[in-house]
């Protein structure tokens, strides 16, 4: 990573809002760039390098990863083209996962203390860095003691390589588990949690974590956020060739035989009715309203933006835009075409608190 005289470009936030990551002192761009199937996997070579530089360029400075990604391939890449564009390491956020390992074994994956400690190592060398910002554990790992797993990725924190640290794709209970372990021991709780979140998939985020945001103020790093492309219009007359569900089509095999049924159809009737409301209403893209509509969220500290090339990484980037648009009227309109906004628990029939006071027991 450059510093000093080695740094190439000045970081510009341009008008790229900026929110805390949970409860930590750590700001994040409200859109961050991931590599998941991409960076080292379908987009090698000099197109990461366009696609890091367009998001830098947009004021993105959030840079997402995995160990496991295209088999560690994509932590390579990134790292590389970081250090060839001259990026100041100061001026960026860079976070990895942790779990699955690149290699076969009983010790090469989970979260032991063993892997958390040389799973980051390894992905540390791959990068050519000495610390992440977050350290993600990308899945919880139901084998081992949680106090294991807390302990270890305190070690790494304290050990200065990693700032803070993260949960993936783990349940309300499990961090819950999580917090109340550190609690116990005075360390440190995952700042964050790394989930899902689109217009089809809104239990988890918006009902499931609800207790967690106001007790332990976690807040989220979206992912899928276009529901795999669905969102976007493309797959509403068929799989496209060049898309992700024809290039990684055994991967999504069992989404796309969904799209076929009922279920599927009625998804893509709702994608065609909100096509219109962003065209009509809002001058814009489904993409583009699709991502704002997860950042409208207060609960969501970034969306992570995947992107092939660099033309659609600016494309993703109108929802830069769109987001101030998103008036409740707007966000009304939204729900009467989704019409699956999540239950609030039941009170049972007693009456209504005032509407002036607090909204629950953790405020």
């Amino acid at each position: 990573m450059a510093s000093g005289a080695d740094v190439k470009v000045e970081f510009d936030p341009k008008n790229m809002p900026f929110r805390r990551l949970g409860s930590s002192g750590l700001r994040v761009p409200v859109f961050s760039l991931g590599g998941w199937l991409t960076l080292g996997g379908t987009v090698v070579g000099d197109p990461v390098k366009e696609i890091i530089k367009t998001a830098f360029d947009a004021g993105i400075n959030m840079f997402d990863t995995a160990e496991n990604y295209n088999k560690g391939k994509s932590e390579v890449e990134m790292g590389r083209v970081i250090k060839e564009l001259g990026l100041r390491r100061g001026d960026l956020v860079i976070t990895t996962k942790i779990f699955w390992g690149t290699r076969a074994g009983h010790n090469g994956s989970g979260l032991s203390r063993k892997h958390i400690i040389e799973g980051t190592k390894e992905s540390l060398d791959r990068m050519g860095l000495e610390y992440v910002d977050v350290l993600f554990a990308h899945r919880c790992d139901n084998t081992i003691p949680m106090e294991e797993i807390v302990r270890a990725f305190n070690w790494v924190v304290e050990k200065g390589w990693a700032f803070y640290w993260a949960t993936s794709e783990w349940s309300a209970r499990e961090i819950e588990e999580a917090w109340h372990v550190a609690d116990k021991l005075g360390l440190m709780g995952p700042i964050a949690e790394q989930c899902q979140h689109n217009m089809f998939h809104r239990e988890r985020p918006e009902k499931e974590y609800d207790p967690l945001y106001r007790k332990y103020r976690i807040s989220t790093t979206a992912f899928s956020c276009l529901a795999g492309g669905l969102l976007t219009g493309k797959y509403n007359d068929g799989v496209p060739s060049g898309s992700r569900y024809d290039t990684h089509s055994t991967f999504f095999s069992k989404t796309i035989e969904a799209l076929k049924g009922p279920e599927g159809q009625e998804k893509i009737r709702k994608v065609k009715q909100l096509t219109r409301l962003a065209q009509e209403e809002l001058n814009t893209t489904p993409q583009a309203l699709a991502l704002a509509w997860v950042a409208r969220n207060p609960n969501t500290s970034t969306v992570i933006l995947g992107a092939s090339g660099a033309e659609q990484l600016r494309a993703n980037l109108k929802a830069v835009e769109v987001l101030p648009k998103l008036t409740p009227e707007i966000m009304e309109k939204i729900e009467a075409i989704l019409a699956n906004r999540p239950e609030a628990p039941s009170n049972y029939g007693r009456p209504a608190l005032d509407a002036l006071g607090r909204d629950g027991f953790y405020v």
